[in-house]
């Protein structure tokens, strides 16, 4: 083996975070609250209603695909045999074919949900399941949207869209009372909205150590806590000491050159989720000393991507804050404060990938990027638009590129391992780099 040029040891917060992804999947069994599905972006709706759970599919269908291949593809030819097809999200195939089947992956009956609040358009699928759950039982749905543009900003515009997203979301708090009898918690909603906007700050600043050589973290490590907190939701005071803590930790690391790769001599980023059921490709890339350093993907959960500003510099993407003496005199202040005043904001790695296709290269420029793998994923337009002018963009900035196809993160159907791995191999050692443990 080489020789080791750095420090590694294993991270200190990975039991807690595992800790609190366990609380949040038993919140989802209590049967006396109402099981919710979708968005949580902008309204922690389990934390502002008094008897609701929520449940996100991402990493529920991720999860999925991680843990058991065998109870995933029963999900999967559930779906199929209903007329879901290979081009629909593995995470969907995952979460609603144990729907059709009525249990979970630990023979569990499957939580029927009560009601739906799918993401407003983040994927290009996400609609569809809302629509799956609202077909499958008669439970009501409500379905928000995005509108935005490109270009210069139009301040007249901007308000016109604002308004319209502000008095939608306003229509779905006031619904779901009006038709659970339940009292949304307008005070608990305003102190969530500040805690959010302090555990956007506490990842910023990780996400920013991370481009320390060596990094102190590698995207594996940040898949154990990046939805903590945003599309995983526990207590709102135990979410914050987690990241704080987390933060201390990895500074801790990047002061001490703690990294998470011994021998680091290669750096390299990614585009969307990795293939869930195959992680063990970062394990294979850290055998040539290759460290992941993430994608816009991770980074922009929580709306904590960083980005080059005019002066050349780097830093996190400017975040509202709300200060404690800030007053939240209505709900509608909450909403405004939550959905900003700028519709054209390019706050969400969809947007930043799509409209700024050079986002990429600048994201490969701060992390320090040798190399990057950019997926074709073959379910959905969504994971796979301007996906092959990314590459050439990364390319004539001297970014080593490759591609590989597979169906989904959640779907290991069309994805073969080990011409994978080979494929791995060959890249590398075109790059000059063999094996080093």
């Amino acid at each position: 083996m080489a020789k080791q040029l750095w420090e590694t040891r294993p991270l200190e917060m990975w039991r807690r975070a595992k800790e609190l992804r366990a609380q949040w999947e038993h919140s989802i069994e209590d049967k006396k609250a109402l099981v919710g599905q979708g968005q949580t972006g902008e309204v922690d709706w389990s934390a502002c209603f008094p008897h609701v759970n929520v449940i996100e599919d991402n990493p529920v269908g991720a999860k999925l695909a991680s843990m058991s291949d065998e109870f995933s593809r029963k999900c999967r030819l559930a779906m199929e045999c209903r007329g879901w097809g290979r081009e629909i999200c593995g995470y969907h195939l995952n979460c609603w074919g144990s729907q059709f089947l009525g249990y979970q992956m630990d023979g569990s009956a499957f939580p029927l949900r009560d009601f739906v609040v799918p993401f407003p358009d983040v994927c290009d699928q996400h609609a569809k399941r809302g629509q799956q759950a609202m077909d499958f039982s008669p439970i009501p749905r409500w379905q928000g949207d995005y509108p935005m543009y490109i270009g210069p900003r139009d301040e007249k515009r901007d308000e016109e869209l604002v308004n319209h997203r502000v008095y939608g979301l306003l229509k779905e708090i006031n619904d779901i009372e009006r038709v659970f009898g339940q009292k949304f918690d307008d005070e608990r909603y305003a102190a969530e909205i500040r805690n959010r906007s302090k555990l956007q700050g506490y990842m910023q600043e990780i996400l920013m150590l991370m481009t320390n050589i060596p990094t102190p973290i590698s995207v594996k490590d940040m898949y154990s806590f990046y939805t903590m907190g945003f599309l995983t939701k526990v207590d709102p005071e135990t979410t914050m000491d987690f990241w704080r803590s987390l933060r201390d930790e990895v500074k801790w690391r990047a002061d001490n050159q703690i990294a998470a790769v011994g021998n680091e001599r290669y750096r390299w980023m990614e585009v969307h989720p990795p293939a869930w059921h195959y992680l063990r490709y970062y394990r294979y890339m850290e055998q040539y000393g290759a460290v992941c350093l993430g994608s816009p993907y991770t980074h922009a959960i929580g709306g904590s991507y960083c980005e080059k500003k005019e002066d050349g510099t780097w830093a996190p993407r400017e975040r509202l804050e709300y200060p404690e003496d800030m007053p939240f005199k209505t709900r509608e202040d909450c909403v405004r404060a939550v959905i900003t005043r700028d519709a054209r904001a390019p706050h969400h790695f969809k947007i930043d990938e799509y409209l700024r296709p050079g986002s990429l290269v600048e994201f490969a420029e701060l992390y320090k990027c040798d190399g990057a793998i950019l997926p074709i994923w073959r379910s959905g337009v969504g994971c796979t638009m301007f996906r092959k002018e990314q590459g050439h963009m990364l390319s004539k900035a001297g970014v080593n590129v490759l591609h590989i196809e597979g169906a989904q993160p959640g779907d290991r159907t069309d994805l073969d391992e080990h011409a994978f791995l080979d494929r791995l191999d060959i890249w590398m050692e075109k790059q000059g780099l063999q094996k080093i443990a």
